[in-house]
């Protein structure tokens, strides 16, 4: 091995130890990593930052926006509305949210599709009394499978075309993954519906997660306007939209009095205000979903308003709210912000919200411009809570949003433009529509990702530059030597998925991919055949919650162990090379 091989493999070891210790983020390993190459003499200084401009990062970075784009603009509320009934049986929710979750991965980032579908899955498992346990990891493992179908539904597909154009002058084309990658996903979800979830282990199934979404229980208001689903309705009879949104009707307040006696009975009228309980989120659904508007958010022309933003705060003892009502400050009128609810222990109220004397320790749900939220919430004194991602939905633009989305895949699919140029299109027109407000645009993109991608790719690089990665090959032929091509094959699946078990996948995507290829070239066979293996295998990480985001994000609310994830990702990741393989072979033929 020469000087420059020694250093980088060493560097990539320390790495790895690293990432598999994982006290230190992984964004913050790479960039290190990328110093220290630098340092070490083995990336010159016009190559240190290529990977930022990598066309990889650049459309992992526009799928993240234009997927926030989607969840804006309701198009997957929609979906969500119509397709998921809590009423079913576990084993039908499971393959029915199971499926949407990888069809929607296949056109949008998983860890996105993930995000968007998680709290749907844990209101229905509040309605039906069961654990989020049972459901969130078979979501998790679907939205995963689901990302192999399309070249945008995963960053390793993203890393895999673009090696490809690197490394034999053209990259793959959006549906060059489908062939391989829809039969994985159809079987892969078919085990989770049927077998995987049988597999949780049974103390994970009793623990009840649900109540994390469910903490903070909002008293709010919505005014019935012209059109609303809610006219002419009885207040029991809305009350059955209202659970579908898990939201509880409180009452009926007409010409500024409560309807008094038998309100659940009083048919309503345009221009009464329903009183309502639920979670910030569940609220904005249901508010969506019947018609109604945020009692006080016409003053900002709707609550559908192009730059508004909703926040959760928490009044502190010395906050100016305190002993004061909204209207006692003038919220509205001097800060143009609207209070929407008021959360207090779980308590319920008589007064209308805005009317309301706020207390310490009271968490406020407030509607306001986008751009001036943050710095009324720090004149008022209060604390705004972690962003949870709670968000305005702006339902009458999903139309322009799916459209232009689904033009963009169209004319990148027909070679008509560049892929990147075309999301970059898709992003413009949500950002001049307000789809997407400007001061969101940055805030979409998972910048620790985008960090790492462009760090390792200069890394990547420079391993393959100096013979590494040829080196490795010629090590894994020389051990397989006398073995059929389709063993070596499976040979470099398993490792490549190994790796994407304890690493990140687009790291391992970054490379096992040049690997693939030098041992393709060492056999004298097709280097496509090595490369969609490596894309498969680097997709798939069932082992571990670190493995892939979409593990680590559900650790938490399904109550998961480090140890839990093996008992169903192991049976899947076996699938996965049973059935890989061969489609593999039979669509990429050596």
């Amino acid at each position: 091995m020469t000087a420059d091989q020694i250093f980088l493999f060493s560097l990539l070891v320390v790495v790895f130890a690293l990432l598999i210790w994982g006290r230190v983020r992984y964004d913050v390993v790479a960039f290190g990593a990328l110093v220290v190459a630098y340092a070490g003499g083995v990336i010159p200084k016009e190559k240190v930052f290529a990977g930022f401009g990598h066309p990889a990062t650049v459309i992992i970075a526009l799928v993240l926006i234009v997927s926030h784009g989607l969840y804006r603009s309701g198009a997957i509320e929609v979906l969500a509305r119509h397709l998921v009934d809590a009423s079913r049986g576990l084993g039908l929710h499971i393959a029915g949210m199971s499926a949407i979750a990888a069809a929607l991965s296949a056109v949008m980032n998983n860890v996105a599709a993930l995000a968007l579908l998680m709290p749907v899955d844990m209101q229905a498992a509040a309605k039906a009394k069961r654990s989020p346990a049972m459901t969130l990891m078979p979501l998790s493992f679907a939205s995963i499978l689901g990302g192999m179908v399309t070249l945008i539904g995963t960053p390793p597909n993203v890393v895999i075309a673009t090696f490809r154009e690197e490394a034999l002058g053209e990259p793959y084309g959006m549906f060059d993954f489908a062939p391989v990658g829809l039969v994985v996903a159809l079987v892969g979800v078919v085990y989770v519906a049927l077998v995987g979830w049988r597999l949780i282990p049974g103390a994970r199934r009793a623990r009840d997660s649900a109540r994390e979404l469910r903490d903070k229980l909002y008293v709010a208001e919505g005014k019935v306007n012209e059109g609303s689903k809610a006219i002419g309705l009885r207040l029991r009879e809305l009350q059955n939209i209202a659970d579908r949104d898990d939201v509880n009707l409180l009452g009926l307040v007409r010409r500024g009095k409560r309807v008094p006696g038998a309100a659940r009975d009083e048919p309503i009228r345009k221009g009464d205000v329903v009183v309502l309980e639920g979670g910030a989120q569940e609220i904005e659904s249901f508010l969506g979903g019947a018609g109604l508007e945020y009692a006080g958010s016409e003053k900002h022309g709707g609550v559908s308003g192009d730059t508004l933003d909703l926040v959760e705060v928490v009044v502190p003892q010395d906050a100016r709210m305190v002993g004061r009502s909204a209207l006692d400050v003038r919220l509205l009128y001097r800060h143009g912000v609207t209070l929407l609810g008021v959360s207090r222990q779980g308590r319920r109220f008589r007064d209308r919200v805005r009317k309301l004397e706020i207390k310490a320790g009271d968490v406020l749900l407030l509607l306001g411009n986008a751009k001036s939220l943050p710095d009324v919430v720090d004149r008022l004194g209060c604390l705004p809570l972690a962003d949870r991602g709670i968000g305005v939905i702006q339902r009458q633009k999903a139309l322009a949003a799916v459209l232009a989305f689904a033009a963009a895949i169209l004319a990148a699919s027909f070679g008509l433009l560049y892929l990147p140029v075309a999301l970059a299109a898709v992003v413009v027109i949500y950002v001049l529509l307000r789809i997407v407000p400007l001061n969101q645009v940055y805030r979409s993109v998972e910048w620790s990702v985008i960090v790492l991608l462009g760090c390792l790719i200069p890394i990547g690089t420079a391993l393959e530059d100096s013979g590494g990665t040829r080196l490795v090959a010629e090590t894994i032929v020389d051990w397989s030597r006398g073995l059929p091509v389709a063993v070596v094959l499976a040979i470099l699946m398993i490792v490549t998925m190994t790796l994407s078990d304890v690493l990140n996948n687009v790291a391992t995507a970054l490379i096992a991919a040049p690997i693939g290829v030098d041992i393709a070239r060492h056999l004298e066979v097709s280097p496509d055949t090595f490369l969609m293996a490596v894309a498969v295998a680097s997709s798939c990480a069932f082992l571990t919650p670190i493995g892939h985001k979409n593990n680590t994000i559900i650790m938490g609310p399904g109550g998961y162990r480090f140890g839990d994830y093996w008992r169903m990702g192991l049976p899947l990741e076996v699938l996965v090379v049973l059935v890989g393989l061969p489609m593999i072979l039979l669509v990429w033929p050596l």
